[in-house]
């Protein structure tokens, strides 16, 4: 179950949002401190973690799932997001150098069709980097925000679902230790709660964040949908992308 765009979006307008978002884009930044000219994209709600990309990347853009919405981003200039199926992405093969993936694996149904087809658009050294909701944390258990949707995970059932996927797991992080309240105290204190948690309570964090490296002699991967039997076939590491 998808949340919606405009329940998204409002959520990332209130001070909860906005901490929640500075917290996990720390961590996101310690992951890809520097993405200079590589090609990015945001897959599932990512729009809110993008902007500090697009003055390194050779090109950012987003794409939103028809099951979601989408909604104009960014605010000035051109538009750099579409909606598409998460299946179905409108890119060539092995075009992209990083995927954020964020509000979207926890939501879709689809979930080997939709890592299958990052596969695809991932160049041979492209990394995935996947952000979605701690079951041990409270987060997941409290429905007030979108961490509290869809389908949390463990980190070894993240990793696990990357390998099944034709991923290799690189390293685990994680973020979100101060409670969901939007107490200004709370708030103010988030990066204690951070400092605090990430030392001696990683159990316990909102949000995993996973980044994981394409398999390259993974085999093929075929759609789920029989009625969609685009083949992807694995590349050696050495191949140039024409």
């Amino acid at each position: 179950m998808w949340s919606d765009v405009i329940d998204l979006r409002d959520f990332y307008d209130t001070s909860l949002g906005q901490t929640a978002r500075r917290m996990i884009r720390r961590q996101i930044r310690a992951i890809w401190p520097d993405v200079h000219a590589l090609r990015v994209l945001g897959l599932g709600f990512a729009s809110p973690y993008l902007r500090s990309f697009r003055e390194e990347g050779e090109r950012v853009l987003a794409i939103m799932p028809s099951s979601q919405g989408v909604l104009p981003w960014p605010p000035e200039g051109p538009s750099l997001v579409c909606l598409a199926e998460e299946t179905e992405l409108p890119l060539p093969d092995r075009s992209i150098d990083r995927v954020l993936l964020i509000h979207a694996l926890e939501s879709t149904e689809q979930v080997r069709g939709t890592l299958r087809e990052i596969w695809r658009v991932l160049a041979d050294s492209g990394r995935l980097l996947v952000i979605a909701p701690n079951r041990r944390g409270i987060w997941a258990r409290l429905e007030r925000t979108p961490f509290g949707q869809g389908r949390p995970y463990t980190p070894s059932q993240l990793n696990r679902l990357l390998r099944d996927n034709m991923y290799t797991p690189l390293q685990t992080s994680t973020a979100l230790y101060m409670p969901p309240f939007k107490s200004r105290f709370v708030l103010r204190s988030a990066p204690a709660w951070e400092q605090v948690g990430s030392r001696w309570f990683h159990t316990f964090a909102g949000v995993l964040l996973v980044e994981a490296a394409k398999q390259i002699y993974a085999g093929s991967a075929v759609r789920d949908s029989p009625a969609k039997s685009r083949t992807y076939v694995a590349m050696p590491s050495g191949f140039r992308r024409g």
